[in-house]
Parts: C-alpha cells; structure tokens; sequence
C-alpha cells in the first residue's frame, strides 16, 4: 500500500480538501502511474453532489488522467517506466461479456469498474481518481499518449475527446458526412475539432449568437441559432448525424427534423429522464433515430488518440492548481470556461 495525497470530497456536496488514503501495491498486471494533469469534467461535479444516486465519500474525482509510468508489475508488459500515459473513465471490466470481447467495455453487463467511486472487481475497495499524486491500475486499460501530444492538452480527450470520438466512428462518419453538434462546451467543442478532421462537414446548434466566431475557429462550416425557426427550418432534412452534448434536460424534438433520411441523434450529455415527451412524427416520417452512446472503449479511446497525434488535435483548456478547484467548480456551472480545466498536479506540492 502507498499512502498519497489527493484533493476529496468528504460528503454530499461538500467542497474538495487535501485527503491522504492509500493506494494499492501493484498487482502483477498492474501499471502505477505518476500523475501529471487530470481534467476536470462535469461529471466531476455531478457525482461530488451525488446526483446521479450512485457516489459514496471520502470521493476523489478525476477520469481525464495523465501522466508519467513509475512502476510495473512482474507480469506487466505493455508499458514501461518512463511511458505516457493516459487513463480514463474506467480502469476494469469483467473482461469476459460480449461488449467487453468487443472491445467496448463501456458497455460491460456487469458493468465497468469506473476510475472513482466505484469498487475494484478483485478486493471491493473504493476506486480513487485522478485528482491526486499517483494511481495504480490494471495495464488493460492504461493507453499510450502520443509524442506529438502535448501532456495538458491530452487529457481531456480521455474522456470529452473520446465520448465524441465513440458516435462518430460508430455512424462512420467521414468525408461527405454531415455531423450536427448541439451544444459548444467541452464535449461540443471536441466534437467539431474531430467531426473536422474526419472530413465532414460541421454545424453547431447554440442558443448564444455570441459562439459564431469561435464555433468557425473549432472547425463548425455553419452555426445555427436553434432558438430561431427560420434557421432551424433552412437545415431540414440535412444531418446525417447529431450528437447532442448538452448536460442538461432539455427538448430534443426541434432538431429531429433537421436530420436527413435514416439521420440519427444521439445523446452524449444528459443522462436521466427527461420531461419532454418524444414525439414520433420526424421519426416515423424519415426513419430517423435517436441514441444514446457513453464514452469509448479502451481499443476506441487509443485510436482517438493515435489520430489525434497525428492531427495535431488537443482540448482547449485553462490550466489550474489543484487548490483552486472549487472556484473552477463554480466558474464551470456559469459555463466559464473554454473549454476544459486542467489541474496541474505539481501543484499538489503546495
């Protein structure tokens, strides 16, 4: 056991502290890795508030995990000291399902072990994430981080980076494809940075007339004011493709008739029950669809990031200490960020 530094929560809703707990000797396929940056991502602050019913405290969040191997167990041989690193949302699976056999673990039928406030599969002790010195997890899901990459910048696309990059490969998109993007935070403006380098054609639906101008910069063609119908009705029968990124209930009917024959919306942001009824008309009408997709495999998340290399794609983030993240907390429901934090973990020092 290794005793480490971690920011947590201590209860529902309570604001993140300094928190020494312990990690677990590595295991014999196990990689322990030095944290460098781990992003901040809403679901963060979701759980941290348990509003999904799930958490349990001490809660140490953090699933956008970067950083610098340390160690290796006797029987690990994927990575070695001294690698780039990355880990996301999950760090098990039950490995033995037919989605995990696929490679989409996200979609375990025992569920994924999730990289905090979950329970290890082998032991039942809690998982911790990644705001925090180091963590220790299984080498089958730690992936490698390009050189071409810069450290801050990649974390983010462990989890905003591939959640967009999951829909899109799974409709194929590519070049000739049209892609709609609802909402431009950190899932949205991922999304148009790789629905752009796939080669399709990008819109973003925004309700703020402001976001034109950066929407253009991230890769968007066009931008649609969805609260405007004369504009909703000019991309009627157009996307083949939508992936909804907003966090929150809201309507999802007006878009449904913007997509074009067998288009499909998907549902990347809001997890819950929503209190607008769906109506069926757009759908039966165009054999359209809507979705629902989460994360990415582990095989999805290292191809994002291989192409990412390649591109030369990163989050846009603002860089912030450990010690300010409850002030990051509150900027981020006012939506005030562009358009991820980034916790620099050498600031644990302080």
């Amino acid at each position: 056991m290794t005793d480490i530094l971690g920011f947590a929560a201590q209860g529902r809703k309570q604001p993140l502290g300094p928190w020494r707990f312990a990690r677990r000797a590595l295991r014999a396929d196990d990689v322990q890795i030095d944290i460098k940056y781990c992003g901040v991502c809403h679901s963060d602050l979701h759980q941290i508030d348990d509003d999904w019913g799930i958490a349990f405290y001490p809660l140490v969040p953090g699933h956008e995990i970067i950083g610098i191997v340390s160690a290796v167990g006797p029987k690990a041989v994927r990575f070695k000291v001294g690698d780039r690193v990355g880990v996301g949302c999950m760090v098990d699976s039950c490995q033995a399902c037919d989605p995990c056999a696929k490679g989409l673990e996200q979609y375990c039928e025992s569920l994924p072990v999730y990289t905090y406030a979950a329970r290890d599969r082998h032991d039942g002790s809690p998982t911790y994430g990644g705001y925090s010195e180091k963590i220790v997890v299984t080498e089958k899901f730690v992936v490698r981080v390009p050189e071409t990459l810069d450290l801050a910048g990649a974390a983010p696309l462990l989890c905003a980076g591939v959640t967009t990059w999951s829909p899109l490969r799974h409709w194929k998109v590519g070049p000739g494809s049209r892609v709609g993007v609802i909402g431009l935070g950190g899932l949205g403006h991922m999304a148009l940075k790789l629905a752009k380098a796939l080669g399709a054609e990008a819109t973003l639906f925004t309700r703020s007339p402001g976001k034109e101008a950066d929407a253009r910069r991230l890769g968007a063609e066009q931008v649609v004011l969805s609260t405007d119908p004369a504009q909703m009705k000019a991309v009627a029968n157009r996307f083949d493709l939508i992936i909804d990124t907003v966090p929150n209930d809201h309507d999802v009917n007006p878009y449904l008739p913007t997509l074009a024959l067998d288009g499909t919306l998907v549902l990347v942001g809001f997890v819950g029950q929503g209190k607008d009824a769906l109506s069926t008309v757009p759908l039966v009408f165009g054999r359209r669809s809507v979705a629902g997709s989460i994360i990415g495999g582990i095989r999805e998340t290292q191809e994002m990031l291989d192409f990412c290399g390649k591109h030369g794609i990163h989050a846009d983030i603002e860089t912030i200490r450990m010690q300010d993240i409850n002030d990051a907390y509150q900027r981020m429901t006012k939506s005030d960020v562009k358009y991820r934090f980034v916790i620099d973990m050498a600031s644990l020092a302080a």
